[in-house]
């Protein structure tokens, strides 16, 4: 962790040095060429046109929430030569309550949850404390020439990889990099390296960067609400921002060609081409991970447009996605490389249709994108001669935020994912077997009869939040309490006659939350 926190500084000093030099030979070249200041906020009608002026790290409770910048500068920022260095940050200490004992920490596994009668889990609740949510962030701004602006920024939380005696004693939780880039800015073009949330992630405004400007709802769950889809991770972007409301980008991001536990592959050397153990860092599985033989990166396209009636914020935008997949197929004589293309869209809308009253409607559609629905289903599944098919994916979101009053804020979101099933018939000597009523033949894939209650074919979440603040000062920053509650409920492709017709729970999170200013 002193490592990593070490290189973080090092790498921002050298953003804000690299500014301050192309800054001091713009001088010297030009010195009587005044320069833009940094420091200067975007407009407040014009949030699309790139990076938001230095401000602090998001709350729930901000109106509107993460989708403008506050006005001014933090207390917190300091100089150093022309770059802005502004920290940030927030202290979160969360209760919470699953009615299962699901297991999955802070972060829920929304793909797991227990049935009633898995004994002990299915009898038994949780309840656990948790500061892992706390956040660190540092945001350098800076400009390089007059029509030239860089911004480095860096998040990071504690709910990284954890010992097997972090919750004993010490509790001593991991920093964890949520993301980590450099934009430069330049006339109308945007260019964009690091570790950012996904392009096709819903964006609050326009396509910018920020974190503020991105949507992932207002609950305390770190991974979220069902239906959501994001992701976190290494990519390149360049964004072409037409008007000061229309910004077209396209991004080319790192791929993972993800299967999880709950597929049947035809042959076990199949299994090891993909990562199946990203839900648990501490599993043995998760070793596959960095060995997944990825062919192209993943290829996001992505337009959005933000009207402005009446002086309220509507935002649309549309997104697709383009994914390659490959195995290697011992199966055929002689063994080849086989390798498919999928692909999604998304098209996604958050419109304030009253003051600070904002509906928010996400959908996503396609094969071979069930990594970006937090993993809780599959890519591809390998049929039995060995080949790759790509399996039906779908994800929808509907949500409501008010901002009622300066110190209230209230939410609520009902989410779901859909997969397809996708199996095939596999010819087997094994006495008594049969797929799908077929004698001599077992299943391979998704779905089938038979399969495991962990081959989902819905996952569902309603959730509602309360989110009052108990003092603020522009000085000193926010104390706030965040209230959630959630019914989460699963819905396999197959059930024994003996089982229940879903898993399901619910779940609490009171959480006391103070924010740097």
């Amino acid at each position: 962790m002193c490592a990593f926190g070490i290189s973080v500084i090092v790498s921002i000093l050298l953003i804000g040095n690299c500014a301050l030099a192309a800054n001091d030979d713009h001088k010297r070249m030009n010195p009587s060429t005044p320069t833009n200041s940094s420091t200067t906020p975007l407009e407040a009608d014009d949030p699309s046109t790139g990076p938001s002026a230095p401000t602090p790290d998001p709350a729930p409770g901000t109106a509107p929430q993460q989708a403008a910048s506050q006005a001014g500068q933090s207390p917190l920022s300091f100089k150093i030569g022309a770059a802005q260095f502004t920290p940030g940050g927030f202290l979160d200490a969360a209760v919470f309550y699953r009615t299962k004992n699901l297991g999955s920490g802070l972060a829920t596994s929304f793909g797991s949850v227990p049935f009633n009668n898995v004994v002990p889990q299915g009898h038994l609740s949780e309840t656990h404390i948790s500061a892992q949510y706390s956040r660190l962030s540092l945001k350098v701004d800076a400009d390089l020439t007059p029509s030239t602006t860089i911004t480095g920024y860096v998040e990071a939380d504690f709910l990284g990889f954890q010992p097997p005696n972090a919750n004993i004693t010490a509790n001593s939780d991991s920093l964890r990099l949520r993301v980590y880039w450099a934009d430069v800015k330049h006339a109308k073009w945007e260019f964009l390296g690091g570790q950012e949330w996904s392009l096709l992630q819903p964006n609050r405004v326009g396509l910018s960067p920020s974190t503020a400007d991105i949507f992932y709802t207002l609950n305390e769950d770190p991974n979220f609400q069902v239906g959501l889809i994001w992701a976190r991770q290494p990519q390149f972007r360049l964004t072409y921002h037409a008007t000061k409301d229309w910004a077209i980008g396209v991004s080319v991001e790192n791929p993972q060609q993800f299967v999880p536990a709950s597929v049947i592959f035809p042959a076990a050397s199949l299994a090891a081409q993909f990562d199946n153990g990203s839900n648990s860092t501490s599993a043995a599985s998760s070793a596959t991970n960095t060995a997944v033989p990825n062919l192209l990166p993943d290829f996001v396209v992505k337009t959005a447009y933000d009207f402005h009636p009446g002086g309220r914020l509507f935002h649309v935008e549309a997104a697709g996605l383009i994914r390659t997949f490959r195995v290697f197929n011992t199966l055929a004589t002689p063994a080849v490389t086989d390798s498919i293309v999928g692909g999604a869209g998304s098209i996604n809308v958050n419109l304030e249709v009253v003051k600070n009253l904002r509906v928010i409607g996400d959908s996503f559609w396609g094969d071979g994108g069930g990594r970006y629905t937090i993993g809780l289903g599959p890519d591809v599944i390998v049929t039995p001669n060995g080949q790759l098919s790509g399996v039906h994916s779908g994800a929808g979101l509907g949500g409501l935020e008010w901002q009622t009053s300066p110190k209230l804020s209230v939410s609520g979101y009902y989410g779901g994912v859909y997969f397809g099933r996708d199996f095939g018939l596999l010819p087997s000597t094994t006495p008594g077997a049969s797929c799908a009523g077929i004698a001599g033949f077992t299943c391979v894939g998704f779905g089938f009869p038979g399969s495991e209650n962990t081959n989902n074919r819905t996952v569902q979440e309603a959730s509602a939040d309360v989110i009052p603040t108990l003092w603020s000062n522009e000085s000193y920053g926010k104390v706030q309490i965040i209230m959630q509650y959630s019914y989460l409920s699963r819905n396999p492709w197959f059930l024994s006659p003996t089982s229940p017709k879903n898993a399901h729970l619910s779940m609490v999170y009171l959480d006391f939350r103070y924010t740097l200013p």
